[in-house]
């Protein structure tokens, strides 16, 4: 199972993307638990919105994967990830975990740069000293921009899910 935390409805998104639609995204408030079939393999997304943030590690012990998504036009909040992701890094059950950054809203003119975000967030450190493998990506959740490579990300990290 892949963990998708502090989500903007990108697992919509992705069944949307399978159908040929645009994307609508709405926020995630509570939890939504979704099928995606890609390349005929199903890879089943636990998304848990920001606000349940207290509650993650409750459903870390199935998680093969791990998406997490920076809200970049929030700069207040920005902070709050950082700790947020360090917090989900060091949890025991995600240390082999794949583990995803998603920049969501760089569509937006008021948004950092990727260098500046990057930097807040310490990445290149973070990167080094974790022991799960990380990737980042900048997206659109709005315009669907990044949204393949999400998916190929998915795809790839998928060893442990069924189909």
């Amino acid at each position: 199972m892949c963990l998708l935390l502090g989500a903007t409805g990108l697992c919509q998104m992705g069944a949307q993307a399978d159908l040929g639609e645009a994307p609508v995204t709405l926020p995630t408030v509570g939890t939504n638990l979704t099928d995606l079939i890609l390349r005929k393999r199903k890879i089943t997304v636990r998304e848990l919105g920001g606000c349940m943030g207290p509650i993650w590690p409750r459903y870390y012990l199935d998680c093969r994967s791990v998406i997490f998504v920076v809200d970049c036009a929030n700069i207040v909040q920005i902070s709050s990830s950082c700790v947020q992701l360090l917090s989900v890094l060091s949890a025991e059950p995600l240390q082999s975990a794949a583990v995803l950054v998603l920049f969501n809203k760089r569509d937006l003119s008021c948004t950092m740069s990727l260098v500046e975000l990057k930097s807040l967030f310490r990445m290149d450190d973070v990167i080094r000293s974790a022991p799960q493998s990380i990737s980042t990506l900048e997206i659109s959740a709005r315009s669907g921009q990044g949204l393949q490579e999400v998916l190929s990300w998915l795809f790839s990290n998928r060893s442990h899910d069924t189909g």
